[in-house]
């Protein structure tokens, strides 16, 4: 792996400097990297390669051209239902809407989209009680000319979106689950812990654990002075036999959760950043410990990697009454700009449970807070609170996501559903070639490092987390780590891979991971970036063992 003829040179910052970025969230740190990045880019020719981002730089077509396929339809149907001139038309009748879509679809034969609304359609004659009613629920959303009603989903959305989780986050998924369509996992989160919060659920000086390396972001909301929330730690701390890291967590880790003090636990799965799904024994262990010891715990699990896993099973699955699931489509279908999610929660969950546990001084409170919505607010349900204090209560009427985004992600699911079925072709090849994909450039990125990685049946690879430090300590003679220590920071690593190469990353720090580890995202760049990019992730490591054995 070494390159004696190379010398280390020194990074912009020194590193006092370096310490006090390395203070920043990543997303912050990933600003000045990414000016050192384009600065180098544009004097050495060499390419700007931001990994920083999760954004996908892939995405699904047919359910896109659906999308606008069925908005020209609804535009024809409501020309067809009344018109007061070319421009001020009426709204669609639902009688007969399913014929005319049929209709449409044999006159567009060949058109972009059309193929899979015709599979859709079926669908709905096979799955629903009313296509009808089924479709005329798409044309009004997309046309977007009605409050969503319910606020909570839409009916069809919510058949729709129960069918394609149940079908993703493996077996014991509740299908009596109810869903609340949001602006994405981001808004999810937002939603939850404000309603948990003001409804006394958490309070201040209550615990929350949180399994590390997490989304930073998450690290934050918990630690939000407002709250005046605990935390602690539930470390991935098991490692491969070559040393490096499984990003798996062993038995005294989740034993943490048997404290009652912890009230609630804070998951990614498959984890962000490391990107491997939960090991069978752990979520087994988790749904021991609740049922042993926690029964109240409550669970927010964030699943939004999950259809890039194989064999997958969400806590949701095997803690349904304890977890709030978060799920967005936002990189699975490539739609972070389309900002769809959902949070679902099972009717009789942990969190209808505490609500009925609240204190008479607590329930007196709630009741002036959704005194608009219910003369006896200990009917609310903790879905139905959500949605209100998604709107501060008094808009809790026009709450919701917008019609034409609950249309969009009706047709995601519905793709995925399909697909999985063969009716479009191979089963499930839309996921075959994402994962594929990804695994692909896993495999150049550690290629280009000229590392051999463990193979792991739990990798999802959406992003790889790097550990220099186990695998310095594993290749290497104690004094070599000891050095490095001594004479760089965790991040100078960031900085060189920046100025030197055009590369940004983020610190894996930053994401209460080992603090010499960086995040990668195997998403947002080209195919040929990742060999470039773990090369040049080389050359830093080469630069440091150089400098290293010249000390000696």
């Amino acid at each position: 792996m070494v390159d004696d003829s190379q010398s280390a040179a020194d990074s912009t910052f020194d590193r006092q400097q370096e310490r006090e970025l390395e203070k920043l969230s990543p997303f912050e740190l990933r600003d000045t990297l990414l000016s050192l990045g384009s600065k180098e880019a544009a004097t050495s020719g060499h390419p700007f390669l931001n990994a920083g981002r999760g954004n996908p730089n892939f995405l699904a077509v047919p359910p896109r051209e659906a999308f606008f396929q069925l908005g020209l339809f609804a535009t024809r149907v409501a020309r067809q239902s009344q018109s007061w001139s070319d421009e001020l038309v009426g709204q669609p009748k639902v009688a007969g809407i399913a014929k005319r879509l049929s209709s449409y679809l044999h006159s567009e034969q060949g058109a972009p989209g059309v193929a899979l609304l015709g599979q859709i359609l079926t669908w709905a004659h096979e799955n629903t009680a009313s296509a009808d009613d089924f479709v005329y629920e798409l044309v009004d959303g997309i046309l977007g000319e009605h409050y969503p009603t319910p606020p909570q989903i839409l009916e069809h959305c919510q058949g729709v979106i129960g069918r394609y989780l149940s079908e993703n986050m493996g077996e014991g998924f509740s299908p009596t689950m109810e869903y609340f369509a949001t602006e994405g996992g981001t808004a999810a989160m937002c939603y939850l812990f404000n309603t948990l919060t003001v409804n006394g659920l958490l309070e201040p000086g209550d615990t929350v654990a949180l399994m590390t390396p997490i989304f930073t972001p998450y690290i934050d909301i918990v630690n939000l002075p407002e709250y005046g929330l605990r935390t602690v730690q539930i470390k991935a701390d098991q490692h491969f036999a070559d040393g490096s890291p499984s990003w798996q967590f062993s038995a005294a880790q989740i034993e943490k959760l048997r404290d009652p003090a912890v009230k609630a636990l804070v998951c990614i799965n498959p984890t962000n950043p490391p990107s491997v799904r939960l090991a069978q024994q752990t979520t087994a262990l988790i749904a021991q410990v609740v049922r042993e010891s926690n029964p109240d715990l409550m669970i927010i699990t964030d699943d939004v990697y999950a259809t890039f896993a194989t064999d997958f099973v969400s806590l949701a699955s095997t803690c349904p009454k304890n977890c709030a699931l978060v799920y967005s489509f936002s990189k699975y279908f490539g739609a972070t700009g389309w900002r769809l999610g959902v949070i679902g929660v099972d009717p009789g969950s942990v969190f209808d449970r505490r609500l009925g546990q609240l204190s008479q001084r607590m329930e007196k409170v709630l009741q002036a807070r959704y005194s608009s919505l219910s003369d006896d607010a200990t009917r609310l349900s903790f879905m139905q609170r959500l949605v209100a204090d998604s709107r501060s209560v008094a808009l809790n009427h026009t709450a919701g996501l917008s019609g034409p985004q609950q249309v969009q992600m009706v047709l995601f699911a519905l793709f995925d559903i399909l697909d999985r079925g063969g009716k479009l072709g191979p089963a499930g090849q839309y996921r075959a070639d994402a994962q594929g994909l990804i695994q692909k450039r896993w495999g150049d990125l550690f290629r280009g490092i000229g590392v051999e990685p463990d193979p792991d049946p739990l990798r999802v690879g959406y992003y790889a987390e790097i550990d220099f430090q186990s695998y310095v300590q594993a290749h290497y003679p104690p004094s070599f780590f000891a050095y490095l220590e001594a004479n760089y920071e965790p991040a100078d690593i960031l900085f060189r891979l920046a100025e030197q190469s055009g590369v940004v990353a983020l610190n894996g720090a930053g994401f209460d991971g080992p603090p010499w580890s960086i995040r990668v995202s195997l998403a947002n760049l080209d195919d040929s970036a990742y060999l470039q990019l773990g090369e040049a992730i080389r050359r830093v490591a080469d630069e440091y063992v150089s400098a290293w054995k010249n000390s000696q």
